[in-house]
């Protein structure tokens, strides 16, 4: 009788571990500066003397450099090297976050987030594909593991760590405190990190930059300033509507270039599409939370920015447990069946935020932010893997590219849709400010959003990224009949 699959424990090795937590450590640095800025912003707006609704300038000019320098991160690695692109990453990153502190007005401080965004354009794909050139093949889930938790634990840390700065220090350390940072890993990446390449598969594909930079800095400019009041109407949709004529001049270009810059064909492998297309409707659902949780508990409960970031942090505590949970979990139950269950589970969880009180009991907000964490961290864990399982070694850069691009695009249509969500509910309700109820309805609308994703992992096959996790192995392994049997 076949004996059960008992999959082998998948030992890390200790330079894939050390990478992997430094490439980690890098993109907290940029996530954690993504969000604390935001609530310094009021702060800032008074020391320049100017309306505060002015300074989201700050927030989009850094969106938008980072969009627009993202899809040549994989070629310049592959030109030059991943640890150099990498290191050279952190630097302009760090010496930005400088600029930024030095700002003594808003055109200086946006020129300073320009060069911050050009900084995390290359930290975050280049970084990636540092550490998949650095692991094997089975490695490769505890590995993203560690580069999830950034991503998750960023947007909830970010807040009450601005909220404290600005509150008991100067605002230009919000800033500052990404130097340290910065320096520790720039000595980390050149005493550890192994210097990896690929050479470029074709020339640099300069009219594609253009094409692709004007159609996704032009849309998430749209999508940034929906609603939003900081710009007319007709200037939000003409953005848009930019943006996706010049997205079909790129599709176009692509289809006939060797080599784009962002290259669609990777689509047609089985676990990049799949993962992809998935990963996007995932993204964009939980792309939400950082803005109307924060927004429900301050408006809506009436509670104060620090007691509101407070709460919010339960959600990274649930990350942190899923680390080493993640890997266990992908073994036992597979991708396929992971990605469709959890999937369902975290969208359950995300709807969950819809029944909030102020009437609940802290501990019973906690346990769903929680366990709503962990769900979600495993989610993006299983995406982020399995994403890359079946793409050739030549084309990694180019799929780092693509698949950044496109978690930067999927946050930015989150943010959005969650805010068109909370207006449209307050529209119908007639509230003059939104109430409990219409962040309810926001939380439905985006919890569906993040649960229209689980179907998709249907169509991959049974045993997608069993070499990924051990399970291929075990198989073969329960297969083969013991001596004398």
């Amino acid at each position: 009788m076949p004996r059960q699959p008992s999959a082998p424990v998948v030992r890390v090795s200790p330079q894939t571990r050390l990478t992997a937590v430094i490439v980690a450590c890098a993109f907290f640095m940029q996530n954690l500066d993504s969000t604390i800025i935001a609530t310094a912003l009021p702060t800032m707006a008074r020391a320049f003397d100017i309306d505060p609704v002015r300074m989201n300038v700050a927030l989009t000019a850094y969106l938008l450099s980072l969009t627009v320098f993202i899809p040549a991160s994989g070629w310049v690695a592959d030109r030059f090297g991943t640890r150099n692109v990498f290191r050279a990453a952190i630097i302009v990153f760090t010496l930005g976050s400088v600029w930024c502190g030095l700002s003594n007005s808003l055109p200086e401080l946006v020129a300073a987030r320009v060069v911050q965004g050009m900084g995390g354009a290359m930290m975050v794909p280049v970084g990636r594909l540092l550490l998949l050139r650095t692991a094997a093949k089975t490695e490769m889930v505890a590995a993203m593991a560690w580069l999830t938790m950034p991503a998750l634990l960023g947007p909830v840390v970010g807040p009450p760590v601005g909220g404290f700065i600005v509150t008991y220090f100067d605002w230009r350390w919000t800033f500052y405190i990404n130097i340290p940072i910065g320096i520790i890993g720039l000595l980390a990446v050149t005493a550890f990190i192994k210097d990896i390449r690929e050479p470029p598969g074709a020339a640099f594909d300069l009219r594609g930059l253009l094409l692709s930079a004007v159609a996704l800095a032009c849309f998430m400019f749209g999508l940034e300033t929906a609603g939003r009041g900081v710009v007319a109407q007709t200037v939000t949709y003409a953005m848009i509507g930019i943006g996706l004529c010049f997205a079909f001049l790129y599709f176009l270009h692509a289809r006939r270039h060797k080599a784009p810059l962002l290259d669609f064909t990777l689509m047609r492998l089985p676990c990049f599409g799949v993962s992809f297309t998935a990963m996007m409707l995932f993204r964009t659902g939980i792309g939400a939370i950082p803005f109307l949780l924060p927004m429900m508990l301050q408006v809506g409960f009436g509670q104060s920015a620090v007691q509101s970031g407070l709460i919010t942090f339960a959600s990274s505590a649930g990350a942190l447990v899923m680390k080493p949970a993640a890997q266990h979990a992908l073994r036992l139950f597979g991708f396929r069946n992971t990605l469709i269950w959890n999937g369902v589970l975290s969208a359950i969880m995300l709807i969950a935020c819809a029944a909030f009180r102020p009437t609940w009991p802290a501990a019973a907000i906690y346990l769903v932010l929680l366990v709503g964490g962990f769900l979600r961290s495993l989610q993006f864990t299983a995406y982020n893997t399995l994403a890359y399982g079946d793409v050739p070694r030549p084309r990694m850069s180019a799929a780092t590219s693509l698949y950044t691009a496109g978690q930067q695009l999927a946050a930015t249509i989150g943010v959005t849709a969650g805010a068109l969500s909370l207006e449209v509910a307050r529209l119908f309700s007639g509230h003059a400010d939104p109430t409990i109820g219409d962040f309810s309805a926001a939380f439905v609308v985006v919890g569906l959003m993040t649960l229209v994703a689980a179907p998709i992992a249907v169509l991959m096959p049974v045993t997608a990224g069993d070499d990924l996790t051990g399970r291929q192995s075990a198989k073969t392994e329960a297969s083969e009949p013991r001596p004398g049997e």
